[in-house]
């Protein structure tokens, strides 16, 4: 393996999942292990990263006296991601940095595609004009029921807009991460997360291992 000083590109690993999976958790054991690596690594999430993004971020999450159509949601999303991918994400990925994402565009496809019944071919092709042919690198799906996921995400902070939604909407949410896992295989790594935690993070540390081999 070559060194942090030959590397030319960073990588970049996105973590996504439906709510209570354990993705904070997960990305502070991943930051831990890439950096103890020698490699800087810049953490993230979307919607968010910049300080403009993160501004549209509350306008997304926090439930206000007007209405949020759904393609404006969708519209949101991706100019908080187009304003990460610029400001942050591709200079650190050129300055030969590792980026870790908590949610890319994975998310808008599930949770805005599946999720609010907006069209996929709606989304991907904003994604190809936000950010073109940028994708994680690796993509780890964390998985658990969604009761399980919800029941865990209910003993936290009061939910968010978005996390008050029903079960139903966060099943079809989930069944569309497992779809796009299945369609991406070499990108994806699906991880249960209703094992004990300790298991999880093994499997997060010998997927970052991985990318490790192959620099």
């Amino acid at each position: 393996m070559s060194g942090p000083l030959n590397m030319v590109r960073g990588r970049f690993i996105s973590v996504e999942g439906i709510e209570g999976v354990g993705k904070s958790s997960n990305i502070e054991v991943l930051v831990t292990f890439v950096e103890s690596a020698g490699y800087e690594v810049l953490t993230t999430r979307e919607p968010g990263g910049t300080p403009l993004a993160e501004d549209i971020r509350h306008l997304l999450m926090h439930r206000g006296d007007e209405d949020i159509p759904e393609i404006a949601e969708l519209l949101l999303m991706f100019a908080a991601r187009s304003l990460n991918v610029n400001n942050n994400i591709r200079p650190a990925l050129n300055a030969g940095k590792w980026v870790i994402c908590d949610r890319f565009t994975d998310s808008s496809r599930a949770y805005q595609g599946a999720g609010r019944g907006l069209p996929l071919e709606t989304v991907d092709q904003l994604a190809e004009w936000v950010h073109g042919d940028l994708w994680p690198d690796l993509t780890i799906l964390l998985d658990a029921p969604v009761e399980v996921g919800m029941a865990r995400a209910g003993n936290r902070s009061k939910p968010d807009r978005i996390e008050q939604e029903e079960h139903a909407f966060f099943a079809r949410v989930r069944e569309h991460y497992l779809l796009l896992a299945a369609e991406e295989p070499d990108r994806f790594a699906v991880l249960d997360t209703t094992r004990e935690l300790a298991a999880v993070q093994a499997d997060v540390i010998r997927l970052a291992q991985q990318l490790l081999d192959d620099i």
